[in-house]
């Protein structure tokens, strides 16, 4: 048979559009068939499968957010000289932080976010004594982090108000951006008191808006009640101390201020200040739980027992 230019060649002559679109259209699926791949290679590699690692990574971040709002909203009152921001903007910055540091590691670790409530689930034997050290190195990355973050973010403004020299007491002090001291008027056992109590009203706090068998919240909504609640401390307590009520918030920062130029006086200012936002909110959370379990938690029984005493079905049982 003769080919009359018109045959083999012909037919992909007639076809060669539709042919060039399915190669096109096949190498561009082959080719996000493979960027699909990869990209599940590179996910499945980087998951972490140890629980305990993934929640100290979810404590570190909750934790970052939660400091990175605070002490940027105090920097920006101290170093703003008045003009941009006011005691209440401080208060509303930590509870912000909190709020959505809470929502970034409350289905990971539970957001404790705070030292004294991670070591208080220990001792109450809600968390394994084993995963304590994880979690508090969580917390104090994530701290120590946003604490360079945001001395990062304001140095400019920070070398402009201080001309370069950072001191921890006098008319330009700026340590008190990153950690907590206590007003001049106050005495150690009245800031050591002050700790406790703020502290002891947060775990009310937390405990009240958790508590299914009571007058829980609504579901959704503790991460922003736990941020208000946090509002309220400040505006009530904030005045003696800064309401450190975490060692978690204060100790880290503390610790970067000292190598970043402020040297040791950051652990000798206020008589030696340092260690109360350590011990007090410890004391203050487990004297919060204990209140709270006199007054109402070891008498208010789950709905089952309830229901069972008075010959009822039962339909639901409490989760805590």
């Amino acid at each position: 048979m003769e080919d009359n230019g018109f045959g083999l060649a012909g037919s992909c002559l007639m076809c060669g559009g539709k042919s060039s679109k399915i190669v096109v259209r096949s190498s561009r699926g082959c080719r996000a068939e493979l960027e699909s791949n990869m990209l599940e290679k590179i996910q499945k590699a980087l998951t972490i499968r140890s629980g305990t690692i993934r929640e100290m990574l979810a404590e570190a971040l909750g934790m970052f957010i939660l400091m990175v709002f605070g002490l940027s909203s105090v920097a920006q009152v101290v170093l703003g000289r008045g003009d941009f921001g006011q005691h209440l903007s401080i208060n509303l910055g930590f509870g912000i932080g909190v709020t959505l540091g809470i929502h970034a590691a409350g289905g990971i670790s539970g957001a404790h976010l705070n030292a004294a409530i991670t070591l208080t689930h220990c001792i109450l034997g809600n968390l394994p004594w084993r995963k304590l050290p994880a979690y508090l190195m969580g917390q104090f990355l994530g701290s120590f982090t946003a604490a360079a973050t945001v001395f990062a973010l304001y140095y400019d403004a920070l070398y402009d108000y201080t001309k370069g020299n950072f001191t921890v007491t006098g008319p330009t002090a700026t340590a008190s951006i990153f950690a907590t001291y206590p007003a001049p008027h106050v005495s150690l056992l009245g800031g050591f008191f002050t700790e406790f109590m703020a502290t002891a009203m947060l775990l009310l706090g937390i405990l009240v808006i958790h508590d299914e068998k009571n007058n829980g919240a609504l579901k959704g909504t503790q991460a922003l009640l736990t941020g208000i609640l946090v509002l309220g401390i400040g505006l009530g307590m904030g005045m003696n101390t800064g309401y450190a009520i975490n060692p978690s918030r204060d100790l880290p920062p503390r610790v970067f201020t000292a190598i970043a130029g402020w040297g040791m006086d950051v652990f000798t200012a206020g008589h030696h200040w340092w260690w109360v936002p350590l011990t007090a909110p410890v004391l203050g959370s487990l004297a919060g739980v204990l209140i709270y379990k006199l007054f109402i938690d070891l008498h208010n029984r789950p709905v089952l027992e309830s229901l069972n005493e008075k010959g009822q079905p039962a339909v639901q049982i409490s989760t805590l």
